[in-house]
């Protein structure tokens, strides 16, 4: 922990961002793709195969957009733990620099949240003339649409409002659950990484050929290179820290299991068609809108016509999304490989390995567009 927190203390990545953010501009960008052409929103799918160059090319930007947003929400969340988990050990005397490094996380998180939010509403500002996607979380949070849960982040898709207040409750008087909420969070590095690696290697790849290098690239970046930190801190905290401490009892068990049967129920349970390789879900009431900007200038009648062509057939984007479910699958067992007080449904993730098909997608897909289709018609 000594040295992972130094490394993170010297790198000046989160400076590199907030640079970055602060001097974005979306017009010295917008020529440019921000990822490989299948992280874009809908790719594959019949819109995105009739769009234009330019309207492809705005399709990946928005998905770097939405993406972060769903990044940023879960970590807001993060922050959260961050804080709570150091105080459950800060009355240890042993558990000085973990309590330091995890307070460096937690500002280093804020200025992630405050990048993505602000090059992510530039960019739907610029394609759009308004923000479709961004904060769109109602002040009283039982009026959110189920379908935009996403945006709650990872930690608030697993609990209702009292269920967090348990958890939150738990963890703080437990060591041991305090140390294996970094197992949650750890599957959380590993989800942003299935994705980010692939920007990362297109910044790489840029950076090699001396050719320009978007703002949003290089943000996704030093993320990864921050991110790299707090990934060894979650790997160090489920695996390593919860062993100085009394077995745990029954319930410490159930609590640990409980959120990551939670975590295969309400966010890894499905392919998303909207976002291929995320778990944000179709987003649809989102989508509807989207076609009706000036961007792609659709009747409402014409929008519902094309999202039923997205949504209710099989197409390449599918297949994408399926290839980064199984690669994020494969990471998360090997993640939890040790950790015995995890019933094998939750270790080899029993329960996000099915979910991930094409076919089951489809068939989800059909039926989220019926009840989607009938209330906009209401």
């Amino acid at each position: 922990m000594d040295v992972n927190y130094r490394r993170n203390t010297e790198s000046d990545y989160t400076e590199k961002i907030e640079q970055l953010y602060k001097n974005f501009d979306y017009s010295s960008n917008s020529d440019y793709y921000w990822g490989e052409p299948e992280l874009s929103m809908l790719y594959g799918s019949p819109l995105y195969e009739a769009a234009s160059p330019s309207q492809q090319k705005a399709l990946n930007h928005l998905y770097w957009a939405l993406n972060y947003y769903l990044i940023a929400a879960t970590e807001t969340n993060t922050i959260l733990f961050n804080e709570v988990t150091a105080n459950a050990f800060f009355p240890f005397d042993d558990y000085e620099v973990l309590c330091h490094a995890l307070d460096l996380e937690t500002n280093q998180e804020r200025y992630h949240v405050r990048a993505f939010h602000t090059i992510g509403s530039q960019t739907e500002l610029a394609l759009m003339g308004e923000t479709v996607f961004h904060c769109p979380r109602s002040t009283k949070p039982k009026e959110m649409d189920k379908t935009l849960a996403a945006f709650k982040g990872m930690g608030g898709r697993t609990s209702s409002p009292l269920g967090m207040q348990v958890y939150t409750i738990s963890i703080s008087n437990s060591p041991f659950l305090a140390s294996q909420y970094y197992t949650a969070r750890g599957i959380g590095n590993l989800n942003l990484k299935n994705k980010e690696y692939s920007f990362s290697q297109l910044y790489k790849t840029l950076e090699k050929k001396g050719e320009f290098i978007p703002a949003p690239t290089a943000v996704s970046r030093y993320h990864l290179l921050d991110e790299s930190f707090h990934t060894a801190t979650s790997q160090l905290m489920s695996h390593e820290i919860y062993k100085d401490f009394p077995q745990p009892n029954a319930w410490e068990k159930y609590i640990g299991n409980q959120t990551i049967h939670s975590l295969q129920t309400d966010v890894f349970n499905g392919l998303s068609t909207t976002l291929p390789g995320t778990f944000g879900g179709n987003l649809m009431p989102m989508v509807y809108k989207l076609l009706q900007t000036p961007l792609f200038s659709m009747s409402k009648q014409e929008a519902l016509l094309m999202m039923e062509k997205c949504f209710c057939q099989e197409h390449q984007g599918l297949h994408v999304a399926a290839k980064y479910h199984q690669r994020l699958l494969s990471d998360i067992r090997k993640f939890l490989e040790g950790l015995d007080y995890l019933s094998p449904v939750n270790r080899e993730m029993r329960l996000m390995a099915s979910s991930g098909s094409v076919e089951k997608a489809v068939a989800n897909n059909i039926r989220e567009f019926k009840q989607f289709s009938r209330s906009v018609k209401r």
